[in-house]
């Protein structure tokens, strides 16, 4: 049988424009160039596990690109970030503007470990500039994967589709076991009410456990966010800081004294 023909190849560029997931499910290609996809992938992961192999644990917080400095939220994300430092975590963020700034920004002003995941967009979403340490991924399912691998609790602030995406995901890993009980916490009781909603109609038709109910805290306070992430994340996980050894065959350095280990 004839194989069907493939697609056209994607022209020189566009998987560094950030093309690259749309170039990856467009369809079938030619074997030889489904292999190059899949390694561009795999070398997206090992550049990410070498790069944060050090950083942990972390706390993951999600949130829009599209504050600016002057919106209340982005001071509530500086406010989450130093927070986050004050407890013992490294901040990861998925590296770019508006309040994954703020929390990295926090952060860093707090004197903590500031780490980011970004992502090649076609309107070049840039690495802010309070990161100690980042990725840049070609491909968005691997920034997912970076974002929950080094992460014991998951923090949403206001936030648009990619936000909804990376926090359902988060439920959906926990739900199903695929990843701990970690703890997720929504802050911004007013701007999460619908989404609470939601889960609560979903329970209601079935779609969802009621136990299932209980992934999430919401809440407006901060002091009452990193309260559950004690009780739920460093408590019973037994979270210590630990010596990891750099590989020099690698390139690999070690956090500098003080930095948070895994």
């Amino acid at each position: 049988m004839t194989e069907p023909a493939a697609v056209a190849a994607a022209p020189k560029g566009e998987a560094a424009s950030g093309n690259g997931d749309r170039v990856l499910l467009e369809g079938p290609h030619s074997r030889t160039r489904e292999f190059w996809l899949v390694v561009r992938a795999f070398r997206d992961f090992i550049a990410g596990f070498r790069a944060l192999h050090f950083v942990g644990p972390c706390v993951t917080v999600f949130g829009s690109a599209r504050f600016p400095a002057a919106h209340p939220y982005y001071a509530l994300a500086r406010e989450v970030g130093a927070a986050v430092t004050r407890v013992g975590f490294t901040v990861m963020t998925g590296g770019g503007p508006g309040l994954m700034e703020a929390a990295n920004r926090g952060a860093r002003e707090a004197g903590g470990r500031s780490v980011g995941c970004n992502i090649e967009l076609p309107f070049e979403q840039a690495p802010n500039e309070y990161l100690d340490r980042s990725v840049t991924c070609r491909y968005f399912f691997v920034r997912k994967v970076l974002l929950f691998k080094y992460s014991y609790a998951f923090v949403a602030l206001p936030g648009g589709l990619g936000t909804l995406d990376e926090l359902t995901e988060a439920l959906t890993l926990v739900q199903t076991g695929k990843i701990a009980n970690f703890p997720i916490v929504l802050i911004g009781r007013e701007y999460w009410q619908p989404f609470v909603d939601m889960l609560s109609h979903m329970a209601t038709a079935g779609t969802v456990g009621a136990a299932d109910l209980k992934l999430v805290m919401v809440t407006d306070s901060v002091a009452e966010a990193m309260a559950h992430i004690q009780l739920h994340a460093i408590e019973p996980f037994g979270l210590r800081r630990r010596v990891l050894t750099p590989s020099p065959l690698l390139g690999e350095r070690a956090p500098a004294t003080g930095e948070p280990r895994p």
